[in-house]
């Protein structure tokens, strides 16, 4: 999910993520903490008494009253301890209009009794239903609001193509309760089906198995997932969507006057498909296809099984941001393939998965490329500990009473992919690329906790190499706050001569004109412009702008690296670019840190609101939270 540099692109934007007020403990609170009912302290499910295991979901999509309408049928196991329970879910603003249950396959039904609890800041409403002890299928009727947090409904002009209304999901962490009312925890995992139904004309498609070649629109989809997942990679998205094949199992979906952009700067897909399974083993999941999103879409990526969702600013027409694609995919195997079984888990999901991506990096695109990334990381994680709490440099991070939403910084990512890479460094590369390959096959399609890893990892790795792994250096890198003292020190060749010409320039020396830039990558610039003093100043500022045009660069990392500095150091030639950018760009990873740095001084604060007047309506309910904290709305 969300790649890397989505979440500590600025010190200080933490502290106004969306919904981090304080969460009180759920109503239904679950049973103490077992290695097969760990606690999900997010959901107000019992899955140890009732369990749902299956949804068959049929919906009619409303563009005009911004909803999703119709029933979920839920598949429900008992346990012996929980025949007589009732049968627990996760809701959020959604209008519950009837629950039935049924014994006989869905033959016939019988109206059940429900209770929908007030909602809390946090987690939503509780929905409980009374069923009868032989009951297997609950079916109930329901309506989204049009507000609802992991929906996003967008006019005609606010799409690339400016004729059709488009409409998409973003269910992680706990956003899926706001379109299904279903048990909200990455430990409850579920197959799923759908029939949806659009206005004529569009085509939805959904994170389960699409027909890419299929051009008609009738207006009436099919849809179904047979692996279980869990439930925040459910997705849907409707709109005046095409799609194109880039290789035997690979393609991509967006707006037509997209397509050719997003095709050539994504053809290389197949080709990280290969080179990932020869490192980790076969890819399950059938198709891997992208959808690139309008620039609304809040993240970078979503990794949702078969169909990836992506923002479009990662189209910089060199394949320089394409590691997005790298580390969505890899989710395939760390995350989707094995689940983080709470979000304090969530490391599980991410470092692994950060991991993957610079492996995969350097398999596709080669060495230099890889320490960049790794270098770049590290970099951004010791600049976002500064302004961390110790709590909250723990991998295995303590999120009772805490949005999910809290945990997700840059310590799961880095931090995480940097400890595999230690592990790597101390055992050798290819025992432990075996040993990843045994984990994935071990604990395929299944939720696991930390301390399930930490047993795997003792009898895989601690008690095979006892002279190179012990554990008390895996609890360490695990538990404890910061970065160990043995944590790796990526090194790039091609950074040393970007700090040369840095220096030669701070030090007045070389002019900008003359810096020798030829050939720089995305990330070479990005070490360049992240390497300047805070406090540049206007007029150096302006002999960069003059010498190479940042400004107005069409690529959306070093705009918004050059925007960030445009701000702070007060350099009003980059405001109209500012504006425009902000305005035409929903992703939370530039938006809400350029507000926040706007909104440190008087008159910066004046032209954020101003700003965000005009761009509010644009924006996915995640990204306008954040921005609602940081303006004080």
């Amino acid at each position: 999910m969300r790649k890397l540099r989505e979440l500590f692109a600025a010190a200080g934007m933490f502290s106004f993520l969306l919904l981090t007020a304080c969460q009180q403990t759920p109503v239904n609170a679950p049973a103490p903490e077992t290695a097969e009912a760990p606690t999900d302290l997010h959901s107000y499910a019992s899955p140890q008494l009732v369990r749902v295991t299956n949804v068959d979901l049929d919906w009619t999509v409303s563009f005009e009253k911004k909803t999703l309408a119709g029933t979920a049928v839920l598949t429900i196991e008992r346990s012996e301890k929980g025949k007589g329970a009732p049968l627990v879910l996760d809701t959020r603003d959604l209008k519950i209009e009837k629950a039935e249950g049924s014994s006989d396959g869905g033959n016939t039904w019988a109206e059940a009794k429900f209770e929908l609890a007030k909602p809390d800041d946090i987690l939503g409403s509780e929905l409980k239903v009374f069923l009868s002890p032989d009951a297997k299928l609950v079916k109930i009727a329901y309506e989204t609001s049009p507000s609802a947090s992991g929906l996003q409904w967008l006019a005609p002009e606010q799409t690339a193509g400016k004729e059709k209304p488009y409409m998409f999901s973003q269910a992680q962490a706990i956003h899926a309760r706001s379109f299904i009312p279903l048990q909200d925890s990455p430990g409850v995992r579920v197959t799923y089906s759908a029939k949806v139904k659009t206005p004529e004309g569009l085509l939805a498609v959904m994170s389960a198995e699409n027909n890419p070649q299929g051009e008609e629109r009738p207006g009436e989809y099919s849809f179904k997932m047979s692996k279980a997942v869990p439930p925040y990679l459910i997705a849907i998205a409707v709109g005046d969507i095409a799609f194109k094949p880039l290789g035997e199992r690979t393609g991509v979906y967006t707006e037509p006057s997209m397509m050719e952009k997003a095709a050539n700067e994504l053809e290389d897909t197949e080709k990280m498909i290969s080179a990932t399974e020869k490192l980790y083993g076969q890819y399950r999941w059938g198709r891997y296809d992208l959808l690139i999103l309008p620039p609304s879409f809040p993240f970078g990526g979503m990794e949702n099984p078969v169909l990836t969702f992506a923002t479009p600013t990662i189209l910089a027409g060199d394949k320089s941001l394409v590691s997005l694609v790298a580390h969505e995919l890899a989710h395939s195997w760390s995350g989707n393939l094995v689940t983080n079984s709470t979000w304090r888990d969530f490391w599980l999901n991410e470092g692994f998965t950060t991991y993957l991506e610079w492996r995969i990096q350097e398999a596709v695109y080669g060495k230099d490329r890889a320490d960049m990334e790794m270098v770049l990381a590290k970099k951004g994680l010791e600049e976002e500990m500064k302004e961390m709490e110790e709590r909250d440099e723990i991998l295995h991070v303590d999120l009772k009473d805490r949005d999910p939403d809290e945990g997700f910084t840059g310590v799961p990512y880095t931090k995480g992919a940097l400890f595999l890479r230690h592990l790597e460094l101390a055992v050798g590369r290819e025992d432990f690329d075996n040993f990843l390959k045994s984990y994935f096959e071990h604990f395929a399609f299944k939720s696991i906790t930390t301390e399930q890893f930490k047993e795997y990892a003792r009898e895989n790795l601690v008690d095979k190499f006892p002279d190179k792994v012990a554990m008390d250096d895996l609890n360490k890198w695990i538990d404890q706050p910061g970065l160990p003292p043995n944590a790796p020190q990526p090194e790039s060749e091609a950074f040393k001569k970007v700090d040369e010409q840095l220096k030669s320039w701070t030090e007045g020396t070389t002019k900008a004109s003359d810096l020798q830039t030829q050939g720089w990558t995305t990330q070479e610039w990005l070490h360049f412009l992240g390497g300047i003093p805070p406090e540049v100043g206007t007029e150096k500022m302006a002999e960069l702008d003059e010498a190479f045009g940042l400004t107005s660069a069409g690529n959306s990392e070093i705009a918004f690296k050059w925007l960030m500095m445009a701000v702070h150091n007060k350099y009003e030639p980059a405001y109209p670019r500012l504006e425009e950018f902000l305005t035409a760009i929903g992703r939370r990873k530039f938006v809400a840190p350029l507000f926040e740095e706007l909104a440190k001084t008087p008159e910066g604060k004046q032209r954020a609101e101003g700003i965000y007047e005009k761009s509010r309506a644009g924006y996915h309910p995640i990204t306008a939270g954040s921005v609602d904290k940081i303006l004080g709305k």
